[in-house]
């Protein structure tokens, strides 16, 4: 993962995006105009922020990769399990922020797909092969039900997608160790996707520390992708406030990053 500089923007890529055929990666919260405590690149329009200055720097965001704003794409993330499937042309798209998803899967080209977070995890999917890519959005939520792997499983049914072909980037969120739950998020692991006891270790009676972004890393490997195609951002959110908005530390208050992926 290397840090690119577009205009005032940085961001975090991917090793393996091809320039040529797409653009990808992880913003960071620098190169905007929102003031404290949304400073300066906040993306997400429910983060309490004005809403005139979250559109400039939509605005901006589009327009340092030559896109127009309307064609920024994100959804209403409601920590649920439902994915949004873009196969037919959409010249406006700005209807997609009132639809309930927290994952998007697309084939179609020059539209920028992007899912908005703050301590969860964004992870990207791309299959070069068959021109698709996905961004899914991970909080303890969907990380329990499994998203990432049925999003996986969408590419393949939808679209023709091997898992031995996709590419994955698991972007910045919350470390371990300042991410502690309680029963109620071991009972969902444990109904769900399972791996209670590899992603988590107690730290007191009926309180655990959990590793979200462990439980990502191995939905992927259990979906069929390979390791050496998946590449993880290891900074944790809450700790590296100078480049990234984090829901705990700041308690509630903070803008969001995107992750996100334009197809050219």
């Amino acid at each position: 993962m290397k840090t690119v500089k577009q205009g005032k923007i940085s961001y975090l890529q991917p090793s393996w995006v091809d320039s040529e055929v797409m653009v990808a990666g992880f913003t960071t919260r620098n190169g905007g105009s929102s003031r404290p405590p949304f400073n300066s690149l906040n993306l997400g329009f429910n983060s309490g922020d004005n809403e005139t200055q979250v559109e400039s720097n939509r605005a901006a965001f589009a327009r340092a990769f030559d896109l127009e704003p309307h064609l920024l794409l994100t959804v209403n993330q409601v920590h649920g399990s439902e994915i949004l499937v873009i196969d037919q042309p959409n010249p406006e798209v700005s209807h997609f922020l009132r639809v309930d998803s927290d994952a998007i899967i697309t084939n179609r080209r020059n539209i920028m797909i992007g899912i908005l977070v703050a301590d969860c995890f964004p992870v990207i999917l791309f299959d070069k092969t068959c021109g698709v890519a996905a961004v899914v959005h991970l909080g303890w939520r969907g990380t329990a039900t499994g998203l990432l792997g049925r999003t996986v499983n969408a590419m393949q049914e939808m679209f023709g997608c091997q898992p031995d072909n996709l590419c994955a980037a698991i972007g910045p969120g919350i470390g371990a160790h300042n991410y502690e739950v309680d029963r109620p998020v071991r009972d969902a692991f444990r109904q769900g996707v399972g791996q209670w006891e590899r992603i988590s270790q107690e730290v007191s009676l009926g309180h655990w520390q959990v590793d979200l972004r462990q439980s990502c890393l191995l939905q992927l490997d259990a979906a069929g992708v390979h390791r050496q195609r998946i590449e993880m951002v290891e900074d944790c959110t809450c700790c590296h406030k100078e480049t990234f908005f984090s829901y705990r530390r700041d308690q509630g208050r903070t803008g969001r990053q995107m992750g996100f992926v334009l197809l050219r």
